[in-house]
């Protein structure tokens, strides 16, 4: 299978010296970038921080970073060392009451002051065409291919134009044992009242939209279907254990 348009992405509060060890392995199989999720107990420009150092082709996404936590002044003052030239900054509402507001003025803000591509996590439409006229990206989540498909025309119409980029979050398992983690994790997201709408809204579970790699044959079938949608598919790896050894196993099993 042909990962150049696919990613790996980690959890952002994993070890530096775990992200450091895996981000050289993604490089040389070949994927196209690895992406971390920012949360209080994980730095996702820390982590990539760390990825780049012992990389020099690998892309580098945040998937998204806060704003009602960490406001752009911030952000920039952490991109310090970076190489923005190959890093996409995932950016989003978090709990903030003026969600849409806020974002736009953060990818004005975060646009002017540095050179990484800026995306915008979005779920709903609103935010997804403000994303379309002034961010580099949207980043889904959640999302059957069919799903993908939709979002991925509405966003290039509202786009007028504009070179923006779709790329998708896929929750993936690869073991029998990781089954377990992938399930719950579909839960836990679907008791979030927006998810639940989102997932309302496309006719499907929250389990619908992931990947059991453990089914024989599944993930190259999934994968091409999302490919046909977005632009880039970012496996969120879930494993029965968040160790080095069980990550390196996930990627490699992807990379057949």
């Amino acid at each position: 299978m042909d990962v150049s348009r696919v990613s790996i992405g980690l959890a952002g509060a994993l070890d530096h010296e775990i992200i450091a060890a895996l981000a050289p392995a993604i490089e040389s199989l070949g994927f196209r970038g690895l992406w971390l999720n920012d949360t209080p107990d994980g730095d996702a420009l820390a982590g990539l921080a760390a990825a780049a150092d012992v990389t020099t082709t690998l892309r580098l996404g945040t998937g998204v970073i806060p704003l009602d936590r960490r406001d752009p002044s911030e952000i920039v003052g952490a991109l310090a060392g970076l190489p923005q030239g190959r890093l996409s900054l995932g950016i989003g509402s978090g709990a903030a009451r003026h969600p849409l507001g806020l974002v736009s003025r953060g990818v004005q803000e975060l646009t002017e002051r540095s050179e990484a591509s800026i995306v915008v996590g979005a779920l709903g439409p609103k935010m997804r065409r403000m994303a379309a006229e002034a961010a580099d990206g949207v980043l889904f989540n959640w999302l059957t291919p069919d799903a993908a498909a939709d979002a991925m025309r509405d966003l290039r119409g509202a786009a007028g134009g504009r070179d923006v980029r779709g790329m998708l979050y896929v929750r993936t398992a690869m073991t029998e044992d990781a089954r377990g983690a992938l399930r719950a994790e579909a839960e836990r997201y679907g008791s979030y009242p927006s998810y639940a709408a989102n997932f309302e809204c496309i006719g499907a579970t929250a389990i619908e939209t992931t990947i059991d790699g453990s089914v024989p044959g599944a993930l190259a079938a999934r994968i091409a279907d999302y490919e046909r949608a977005v632009d880039e598919v970012v496996l969120r790896a879930i494993t029965a254990e968040q160790s080095l050894d069980a990550y390196l196993d996930f990627i490699r099993k992807v990379a057949g």
